[in-house]
């Protein structure tokens, strides 16, 4: 099923290439060589996006791996885009809303479009890189001497696309908040070990001044698992894989915070079978990169469960299909008398856009 979905993704794409190349030639003011130049480059950037994907960027110097994976990768949304707004010009002409001259050979219209595209994705930019605070309360059934707070964190994806520079902004936020302990809740990195170990990621992670739990997410096994749980040992991130911890608090509290492994991995523990052998009487915090089937964490007595993944679509309107695909592709949700959030991540895949969505972390304060 799932080669089936990178099939009929791949057909959807270069269909969307098609209409949105031949438009771009028919508005395009310009001679036939200078309409294949504006098409080629835009082509490209496209073909860009599949090489990375298919061929690595590992085997590149740094800087040619970052413009490569910022070039292809940015490419899919921009064109997402302009297949949207060919779309809307080509509806308003069939109502006569949009003269026809409008679309050929226009200086008009080619210059709209750069303008309202640029204007558009400058915003997402900016958007994406303003980091929203998320504040939770979390009521606690089980004893507690005072209130205790936590930072929770999902989908950093680091790598070439999200750098050092950029995290070292993101922990020293999340020291700012003075926690006691800290969550991630998977994809910590984006797709490769190696633009981590070049930049030396582990010392930004041994700066964060409470101990950090996390568990794995799918770009974890895109990036190889065993890698992946080496350079987690190495920046001192206690890993929960189908396994719970104890965790202290101040005052002489405890919670249990539990991890599970990624929905990748097909023969992952059932969570009913992981709780029974978990400590009772905590206050517990379930770890689950995906949030699919919700319902479990209710039924085995979860105080709260912290998911990510869905990014909520990154861009408006994928965040509407995540909305169909998921019960909670985005914030809050009760079950009874458990807790949920699943967060749209600190970072991003892809290009560096935020439209219609947000990029943030999660202020959790436990009473």
């Amino acid at each position: 099923m799932g080669f089936v979905w990178i099939i009929v993704f791949i057909l959807v794409l270069l269909t969307g290439c098609g209409y949105v190349s031949w438009h771009v030639w028919q508005i395009l003011p310009l001679a036939v060589a200078g309409k294949w130049i504006f098409v080629g480059a835009l082509l490209l950037c496209i073909v860009c996006f599949f090489t990375n994907f298919f061929l690595g960027l590992d085997n590149k110097p740094m800087p040619v791996a970052v413009m490569l994976y910022e070039l292809g990768n940015s490419s899919v949304f921009i064109g997402l885009y302009l297949l949207l707004f060919f779309l809307v010009l080509d509806l308003g002409r069939l109502v006569h809303l949009v003269p026809r001259s409008f679309l050929y050979n226009s200086w008009v219209g080619t210059v709209s479009v750069v303008v309202i595209m640029t204007g558009l994705f400058v915003y997402g930019y900016f958007n994406y890189m303003q980091k929203e605070r998320v504040a939770l309360t979390l009521q606690s059934t089980k004893s507690m001497q005072r209130q205790h707070r936590l930072v929770m964190l999902t989908d950093l994806h680091l790598g070439y696309h999200n750098r050092v520079d950029e995290f070292r902004k993101w922990v020293d936020k999340v020291n700012a908040e003075q926690p006691e302990v800290i969550l991630i809740a998977g994809d910590i990195i984006d797709g490769s070990i190696r633009a981590l170990i070049d930049q030396d990621m582990t010392a930004e992670f041994r700066r964060l001044k409470a101990p950090v739990y996390a568990c794995l997410g799918n770009h974890e096994y895109i990036s190889g698992e065993p890698r992946a749980k080496k350079f987690y040992q190495d920046a001192g991130i206690h890993l929960l894989i189908d396994n719970h911890s104890l965790v202290p608090l101040a005052g002489g509290d405890t919670i249990l915070v539990v991890g599970r492994d990624d929905r990748t991995n097909k023969k992952r523990a059932g969570l009913k079978r992981l709780m029974k052998s978990a400590p009772k009487g905590y206050y517990t915090i379930l770890m689950d990169h995906q949030p699919y089937h919700l319902e479990e964490a209710q039924q085995v007595g979860i105080d709260f469960q912290l998911s990510g993944h869905t990014h909520y679509g990154q861009v408006w309107p994928v965040s509407w299909i995540e909305d169909l695909i998921y019960e909670d592709a985005f914030g809050p949700l009760q079950k009874g008398n458990t807790q949920y959030y699943v967060s749209s991540g600190m970072g991003i895949w892809g290009g560096k856009f935020r439209i219609g969505t947000r990029s943030e972390y999660v202020v959790a304060d436990i009473k």
